[in-house]
């Protein structure tokens, strides 16, 4: 199914204008993984055990660090993400790294067009489905990406997160919503007084909804988890605790992630 609504080159738009910001940030530390540093945090990293050797197919790679930390890692992985300056960038990142990362750039749901493969794994990340309207049409790439028994792995901000203001005071959104997020506000990587605003159009999907988008398509849930911290300071004012990130009076009160291994049936 190919899908053209306005919301894919609203968030194209605002992730090629975004890419540079993060390209410099702290938050991204491009420095420190030209220096060989892995930008996969520990959660990932226990997730995916042993990739030697395995194909991957990461979707929304952003500009391809952690799709050439996981080439480091032994694995032959093809990154996808529908931003140009985004897949550019990771270009030029695996060129200065000499890694044989691949990256396309194109939004998933026409990637049939773009890729004629099958992996082992497919492997995505942190703040990764609230760009999707329709779960069943994710799931259904998803599978069709899979060898039989191959697996699906995922870990991303929990959906119970959206459901407050940004102080974390008061529930302001459903938990789950079919209805888009019009929104225009600065990026997570921006602490700064610059408050460059981006325009966004996102939803917030129950985990009910995640998992009928894989289990309606023939994959099987091998692994749930929630954590109750971030490995990163996604807010800007979280409270930190040896490495783990909370937000600031409500710590281990609430979900802040969720992992997802799935297994192709044969």
């Amino acid at each position: 199914m190919r899908i053209n609504n306005d919301f894919i080159e609203t968030n194209q738009k605002s992730w090629n204008q975004r890419t540079q910001e993060h390209f410099e940030s702290d938050f991204y530390d491009v420095n420190s993984f030209l220096q060989g540093k892995s930008s996969l945090n520990q959660i990932e990293i226990e997730l995916l055990g042993d990739i030697k050797n395995k194909k991957i197919l990461h979707l929304q790679c952003h500009f391809g660090m952690d799709s050439i930390s996981l080439s480091r890692m032994g694995a032959k992985v093809t990154g996808i993400d529908l931003a140009d300056e985004a897949i550019n960038k990771a270009k030029y990142l695996a060129e200065i790294t000499k890694s044989n990362t691949e990256f396309i750039c194109c939004n998933i749901f026409d990637l049939p067009d773009h890729l004629n493969d099958t992996f082992d794994i497919v492997f995505t990340s942190y703040g990764v489905i609230s760009w999707y309207p329709d779960l069943n049409q994710w799931g259904k790439i998803i599978n069709q990406y899979l060898k039989p028994n191959g697996k699906f792995i995922m870990v991303d901000f929990h959906p119970i997160l959206w459901m407050f203001d940004t102080k974390f005071k008061k529930i302001e959104s459903a938990y789950s919503s079919k209805e888009p997020f019009i929104t225009s506000s600065e990026t997570y990587t921006n602490h700064s007084d610059k408050k460059q605003q981006y325009e966004e159009i996102t939803w917030n999907h129950g985990l009910s909804t995640v998992f009928k988008g894989l289990l309606n398509n023939n994959l099987q849930i091998l692994n749930f988890e929630e954590y109750d911290y971030s490995p990163c300071n996604l807010f800007g004012n979280m409270k930190e605790e040896n490495g783990e990130f909370r937000i600031p009076e409500m710590e281990h009160m609430l979900p802040i992630l969720f992992s997802i291994i799935a297994k192709k049936n044969s």
